[in-house]
């Protein structure tokens, strides 16, 4: 692994960070510009579709027979990107995965704070279901906030009495809109991207006047008994480190099979640079085996 291409993707990160202080119209132009910049890999093929009418993109890659589909969920702390911005590293699972994914295109803050985003991800999931797809054929992914609101539409289809998917992927999940976790502040020089005072107008803009403690805002204090296996990937140099710590742990104490993954030296969502980063196509590769296991597995109990 590179320590010459951590510090070069460190540095460009530090460049094209959003500013502290920006609104949130300001902060979407810029990921736009950013996201457009990145063409998406070769033989990537992304459609615009629906799931119980919520927006949603379909992302297949050339080579792939699909047997599975995964629900994808972007990040962008609930108020910014969206699902056709998040095709690039959508497309990268569902190449190690087999599987067809479905990326939500949930509605954001704060023009739509909380529960929209929880609503339309549990919408998107019981349509497919709806639709025929086995759950033991789907697996949830997401980075981000798009991890936390995976496991939050865990606990709400369990919730809901849904039967639940066989597997989930969270990349640097954001899983505490308190913001209690410690590394906010010990890694907030590390982290080239996050930091707690770019956070918490984006917290306020999606809670609303809502307890960000809540289990489906902030799945660290949800309880998350009889949930799918769960594998959790992070880096050391982000401020949510610690979310996906005490995530996996809350996980753990409540018998959930959970795989908890740190890569050391690399950036929140670090699985997005693998053109340039050997380490975010290894992690790659593990979750894929993981999660390629777990729909195996859930596919031979289902049978």
């Amino acid at each position: 692994m590179s320590t010459e291409q951590q510090e070069a993707l460190d540095a460009i990160l530090r460049q094209a960070a959003l500013p502290i202080g920006s609104d949130v119209n300001e902060q979407r132009r810029l990921l736009r510009e950013l996201t457009s910049a990145q063409p998406l890999p070769p033989g990537v093929t992304v459609t615009a579709a629906e799931l119980g009418g919520v927006p949603t993109a379909e992302v297949t890659v050339d080579g792939v027979e699909p047997r599975h589909v995964i629900l994808y969920f972007h990040g962008g702390v609930y108020a910014i990107g969206d699902a056709f911005q998040a095709a690039g590293l959508a497309a990268q699972i569902g190449r190690r995965t087999d599987a067809r994914v479905i990326s939500v295109d949930y509605r954001l803050a704060p023009e739509h704070p909380y529960p929209a985003a929880v609503d339309d991800a549990l919408a998107a999931y019981q349509a497919l279901l709806e639709r025929g797809v086995a759950p033991s054929d789907i697996a949830f992914a997401g980075e981000s906030a798009g991890g936390g609101l995976a496991v939050a539409t865990l606990v709400n289809a369990r919730d809901h009495g849904l039967p639940l998917p066989a597997a989930a992927y969270v990349m640097s999940p954001y899983a505490d809109l308190t913001l209690a976790g410690t590394t906010i502040d010990t890694k907030s020089t590390a982290d080239p991207l996050l930091s707690r005072e770019l956070l918490q107008p984006r917290v306020t803009d999606y809670t609303a006047g809502h307890d960000p403690a809540l289990g489906l805002i902030s799945p660290v204090f949800a309880d998350l008994s009889a949930l799918p296996p769960l594998i959790i990937q992070a880096g050391t140099h982000e401020v949510l480190l610690d979310d996906a710590i005490r995530l996996a742990r809350q996980a753990a104490t409540a018998d959930v099979a959970v795989t908890l993954d740190i890569t050391p030296g690399v950036p929140h969502v670090f699985q997005a640079y693998s053109p340039i980063l050997d380490e975010a196509a290894a992690a790659l590769d593990r979750a894929g085996q993981l999660l390629s296991a777990h729909l195996t597995s859930a596919e031979r109990v289902t049978a």
